[in-house]
């Protein structure tokens, strides 16, 4: 089907848009301290669920590209995220996060040949900057394991965008195998490390079984499939330009649904962020897709949320599941 860049665009955006309402979720409806297992049951289940749909494996190479971007992507990013979110200040994970089209712009060039425009590097500045206007709350001891995760899964998720966009896909290989290869290995590297870390399933009732299917279906397995499908016609840069919604629509949900207030400061921030995803879409970036008629797949950025340290409900980085503390 085709689709015009605008719609193309806006289909993409939905992606980062559903990740924001992770945070309200994961602190209303699902059981406390499960960061791991919500993480596994977001990726495993979604990426099997894909994997039936597409009917299609990896082949030869693919196998080992697929275990790399499903690692990059999922495997190690959520894990790093979550314990940069535990160990950071409220919001200060979000922040370090938002840097993440910094990283794309340069690993672009280095992986992609794209060179770096002054432009996308003042469009990422203010996006990074504006997205610390939301999110960033009161100021704590600043932990150096928590700010090396969160650089760290900023690190992963941004060469894994980049990377995806190099491989592309195989020919005859559409997004939606590509998204559940990635998600089921990166499921299958989350696996070990929930059942050695968090032990046992936790029981769980209605509201909490509603919200997993919620996340697995919805807020991964449609919301990846969009993510992958618009990467692999637009540039890497403007993908990633499209995460400042993802923190943009936690704020909003706060607001509206749980009740947090939203000052001048952040709704200029808001302001800021918003700008700068939509100026990242104007910014020429270079080739949207392969040349020989293949189209490319891409990594994610997704957001994230956490509740601060003094126990309110504060908005965090938009880049994977949501965890309370």
């Amino acid at each position: 089907m085709a689709t015009g860049r605008p719609a193309l665009i806006a289909l993409t955006a939905l992606a980062p848009v559903s990740w924001g309402t992770t945070y309200a979720v994961t602190t209303e409806f699902l059981p406390p301290d499960r960061p791991l297992f919500t993480g596994l049951v977001r990726a495993l289940p979604a990426g099997l669920l894909l994997l039936a749909l597409a009917r299609v494996l990896p082949r030869g190479a693919w196998w080992g590209k697929a275990a790399v971007l499903g690692a990059l992507n999922i495997g190690a990013f959520f894990p790093l995220l979550f314990l940069s979110a535990y160990r950071l200040p409220g919001g200060m994970a979000a922040v370090v996060g938002s840097v993440g089209p910094l990283f794309v712009v340069g690993l672009s060039a280095l992986l992609l040949g794209q060179r770096p425009t002054a432009r996308a590097v003042l469009t990422g500045l203010v996006a990074a900057f504006g997205v610390s206007l939301v999110v960033l709350r009161a100021a704590g001891a600043l932990d150096p394991l928590g700010a090396l995760a969160a650089l760290a899964s900023t690190a992963s998720m941004s060469a894994g965008t980049v990377l995806t966009k190099r491989w592309g896909r195989p020919d005859g290989v559409g997004p939606l195998a590509l998204t559940g290869w990635q998600l089921t290995a990166g499921g299958l590297l989350i696996a070990p490390l929930a059942l050695l870390v968090e032990g046992a399933p936790p029981a769980l009732d209605g509201p909490a079984i509603g919200g997993y299917l919620y996340l697995a279906l919805a807020n991964t397995a449609v919301a990846y499939w969009l993510w992958f499908r618009g990467i692999g016609r637009l540039t890497a840069t403007q993908v990633t330009f499209l995460g400042p919604l993802s923190p943009l629509t936690a704020a909003v949900v706060g607001w509206v649904a749980l009740g947090q207030a939203l000052t001048p400061v952040q709704l200029a921030g808001m302001a800021l962020a918003f700008g700068a995803t939509v100026a990242g879409q104007l910014a020429p970036g270079g080739r949207t897709g392969e040349r020989t008629g293949k189209r490319t797949g891409e990594g994610t950025t997704e957001p994230f949320s956490s509740p601060s340290k003094n126990g309110r409900k504060d908005s965090m980085d938009l880049t994977g599941p949501a965890l309370r503390r």
